[in-house]
């Protein structure tokens, strides 16, 4: 389709095993009300006792892990501190739904769980909740997406060259780090937010702190440094491996194009700039289902335990549009080796033949 780039180096007949579809383009006369009526309205509806029952999984595993990790030799670790990752990623998830509501339908309820949920993995519930609407609402707008941007080969250029190092890492063999440093950088600072948000933000903030001087201390006091990164500090990490790589793949594959506002509509958005990606079962299971997320993006008022089902009812009328992909090795490297400089012609390129064009058109020019 005009206007948006999708690399010529993938057809339906020749492209990676790990891509179960590569999609038509979504017409752009296509409305986001026409794919919403699509879905029975049952994948809209509530069900506190598999809300809680959400709750009780993650608390229960992530108990669990924390155990494992008390009993396990040096050389089963690994094994028990990816578990607790995986199991403090779903704490988040249950956040996650908080933050659109979709958890209960009392408001209070939605914030006191959020606030209390996020609390351990460190997060402040308001500024996230705020900056993650944000990125609904501009899902792969080309410079306005806040959620996994690519750069442009014209702004990448003139960064100083530590920066160049860190953004390449960071694009690259440290993609999941990535969410780190975007929680350090958009969730702290009362600037990024308007005097109306600032006090939900302020309480958030200040309930954080109150925990972080409380539970710290008291980590160290009784198993000390060490304790306190075998306990907390490499889980929390297991838990931004995850959180990095879900959001990395959600909305980033070398033919997912980001749009220009020209050619931006909310229907392609949603359902054909969003990736449903299989993941093992287990995974699935202590982080709720949030890879289901097309139907996520489509409407933020369906909750986790039915996401499965709206997705089949979209596929059911939208199939040919949707991304789909198998989660593992080839994925990955297939994301961090090419899906580094943007450009809104010509879509995604590695960093060096990237910058490689950049240079060459800096000269001819």
């Amino acid at each position: 389709m005009p206007g948006i780039p999708v690399s010529g180096a993938f057809t339906k007949d020749n492209y990676p095993p790990c891509y179960k579809t590569i999609p038509d383009p979504l017409p752009k006369e296509v409305t986001l009300q026409e794919i919403l009526t699509t879905m029975p309205r049952e994948v809209f509806q509530k069900n506190m006792w598999k809300a809680w029952w959400n709750v009780a999984v993650s608390i229960t595993f992530t108990a669990l892990s924390i155990y494992l990790i008390s009993i396990s030799p040096w050389y089963l670790l690994p094994i028990a501190w990816a578990f607790a990752g995986t199991a403090c990623t779903g704490l988040f998830v249950i956040g996650h739904d908080c933050g659109h509501k979709s958890f209960a339908k009392a408001g209070w309820l939605n914030d006191l769980v959020g606030i209390t949920i996020f609390l351990p993995l460190i997060y402040p519930f308001e500024p996230w909740r705020i900056q993650h609407n944000h990125h609904h609402n501009h899902t792969n707008k080309l410079d306005v997406d806040n959620a996994w941007q690519p750069f442009r080969a014209e702004t990448f250029y003139y960064r100083t060259a530590f920066l160049k190092v860190v953004l390449s890492a960071v694009k690259g063999p440290f993609w999941w780090i990535a969410s780190a440093g975007h929680w350090i950088e958009h969730h702290f600072a009362l600037s990024l937010f308007t005097e109306t948000q600032r006090p939900k933000v302020v309480i958030s903030l200040v309930a954080l702190g109150v925990f972080s001087v409380i539970f710290f201390p008291l980590m160290v006091y009784h198993f000390g440094v060490w304790g306190l990164v075998k306990y907390w500090g490499i889980p929390w990490l297991g838990f931004h491996f995850w959180l990095s790589t879900f959001t990395m793949v959600h909305h980033t594959l070398p033919f997912l194009p980001f749009m220009e506002l020209k050619d931006w509509t909310d229907a392609r958005a949603r359902l054909a700039s969003t990736v449903h990606c299989e993941y093992p079962l287990w995974i699935e299971f202590l982080c709720h289902q949030i890879n289901v997320h097309i139907p996520h993006h489509v409407s933020t008022a369906i909750p986790s335990y039915n996401l499965w089902k709206a997705h089949y009812a979209l596929k059911a009328r939208w199939g040919k549009y949707m991304h789909e992909c198998e989660f593992g090795w080839f994925l990955l490297r297939d994301i961090t080796t090419k899906c580094h400089l943007y450009d809104s012609e010509e879509a995604y390129s590695p960093f060096d033949k990237g910058l490689a064009k950049f240079e060459q058109k800096l000269k001819s020019s």
